[in-house]
């Protein structure tokens, strides 16, 4: 007589080992939240970017405790699990593993901060030593524009960005036309200012300086500098929530060349994305037939005047 195969249990299957190293156990379940990558057992914590945030977010973090333990999580998602080669993690494990990352975002918060101040610091002493912008400012001279709220230093024009109605950051705009902030400097939610907010019943939001500067040639009103996609939704919430009945207009570049590379037009739809945020109006750029390269408000400016993309 043949005794029956008992079939194992769902929870018995589930304690069945199924890596053979702790490494494979954390990428397997780093994969299940769409993050790719090969941990390295450091012993130390380890961050990696957050799938859905922009690239550099290091919102994610993991740690690999010994050859049979790790933990990760996800900050803006609060997640946080422990990973073991025997299968599910116990509650106790998994608490300590987020009380750790509790406290290392904290130490990187405090050093976020006191890079921001030095940054801040420093985006104050150079605004004050600066000169006014050269009008024949290689990047100004192709872009045929006045440098209205830019002022210069050597070769760098300073375009200030402010936080809460502090100078907290410059953007530093060389001659090739590239753009960078102060290292360490806020970035998120700051924004600089072409024209004067006193009394205007109209305020235009773009990415670019010179989009913004062209927008201002224009229109005649003034234009909020969010510096790139990801920062006109921020910007423009907090401009909604000090003119709550101010007429907002978010001006989008066309990112129309990413769609033909495979990726989305992340100006369109940043910028229609700010505008049913903050219940503003929609602009977009429109283009002569057959042009190819002109992405904003500053590019057709140019087709217009004839003098081609600057």
């Amino acid at each position: 007589m043949h005794q029956k195969k008992r079939s194992t249990p769902p929870s018995e299957a589930r304690a069945v080992r199924r890596h053979h190293t702790i490494e494979h156990a954390l990428g397997e379940a780093l994969a299940q939240h769409g993050v790719v990558l090969a941990p390295k057992a450091s012993g130390r914590f380890e961050r990696f970017d957050a799938p859905d945030k922009p690239k550099g977010n290091g919102n994610g973090w993991y740690r690999i405790h010994s050859s049979q333990a790790a933990s990760f999580g996800i900050w803006h998602l609060d997640v946080a699990e422990t990973v073991t080669l025997a299968g599910p993690s116990n509650p106790e494990a998994a608490a300590h593993a987020q009380l750790e990352a509790m406290r290392e975002r904290e130490r990187r918060d405090r050093e976020r901060q006191q890079r921001q101040a030095r940054a801040a610091e420093q985006a104050r002493r150079w605004w004050a030593q600066a000169a006014p912008a050269n009008p024949g400012h290689p990047y100004l001279d192709r872009k045929r524009l006045p440098s209205y709220n830019l002022r210069q230093r050597g070769d760098m024009l300073l375009m200030p960005l402010f936080f809460e109605g502090e100078l907290v950051n410059l953007e530093r705009i060389f001659p090739d036309g590239s753009k960078r902030p102060l290292p360490g400097g806020r970035v998120k939610g700051v924004a600089s200012l072409i024209g004067s907010l006193d009394g205007a019943e109209r305020v235009l939001v773009a990415e670019g300086w010179s989009t913004a500067a062209a927008l201002h040639e224009a229109m005649g009103c003034p234009v909020v500098v969010a510096r790139n996609a990801d920062n006109l939704a921020p910007v423009a919430r907090r401009l909604r929530q000090r003119f709550p009945e101010m007429d907002i207009t978010i001006c989008g570049d066309d990112d129309r060349h990413l769609p033909a590379q495979g990726l989305t037009n992340k100006g369109r739809i940043a910028a229609r994305h700010a505008a049913l945020a903050t219940d503003a109006r929609l602009l977009m750029p429109s283009f002569c037939a057959g042009c190819e390269t002109c992405t904003d408000f500053a590019d057709t400016r140019l087709c217009w005047l004839g003098g081609g993309r600057g």
